[in-house]
């Protein structure tokens, strides 16, 4: 039997293959979906992933993203499950668990899937958000639903060509033109 070593900087073991981009991709993306919604959950930044030591136990814990709260700066730990099944109510006990020892203020978990009828009742309990992204998100299309609204952003990209020439035309409060100019 072999054990495997994982550093203190990197809680997960290394996977191999295609799901270990998958999981990887889906929490960069859970991250932006979060910073363009973030207002939503009174958050004025998103930061990455990152370590951040428990206040009762001393330990390190990774955490998927972390949300800095406006006004106040207080911090929402972000945890990212893009597991095949729904989440049960001891994976969410254990994000609880985690706010708890971290001192922060609340927690928000993005996956694929609705919780199971025990883990919404733990998420309520504690103050813990959902956010049921899907799993083939991207950041150019996203589909997210947050307590029966559902966000959707799609990203186009347009060709379009630039000329060599311009106008800019100045005017004053009434409309009149006051200077005009070309390039």
């Amino acid at each position: 039997m072999k054990v495997r070593i994982v550093s203190k900087k990197t809680a997960r073991p290394k996977r191999a293959g295609k799901d270990s981009v998958s999981w990887k991709n889906y929490e960069l993306v859970a991250q932006y979906v979060l910073e363009r919604i973030g207002e939503r959950f009174g958050l004025a930044e998103v930061q990455g992933k990152q370590l951040v030591v428990g206040r009762r136990t001393g330990t390190e814990w990774e955490i998927d993203a972390k949300g800095v709260r406006d006004g106040d700066g207080a911090i929402i730990l972000i945890e990212c499950r893009r597991h095949g099944n729904r989440l049960s109510q001891e994976a969410v006990a254990a994000v609880a668990f985690r706010i708890i020892d971290t001192g922060a203020e609340g927690g928000i978990i993005v996956s694929p899937l609705p919780l199971q009828k025990g883990a919404a009742k733990v998420a309520a309990a504690t103050g813990i958000k959902h956010v049921q992204l899907r799993p083939e998100s991207t950041r150019e299309f996203w589909i997210a639903e947050i307590e029966k609204v559902v966000h959707i952003e799609k990203t186009e990209t347009a060709k379009i060509a630039v000329r060599d020439a311009f106008e800019i035309i100045l005017r004053d409060a009434d409309g009149n033109v006051v200077d005009r100019r070309h390039g």
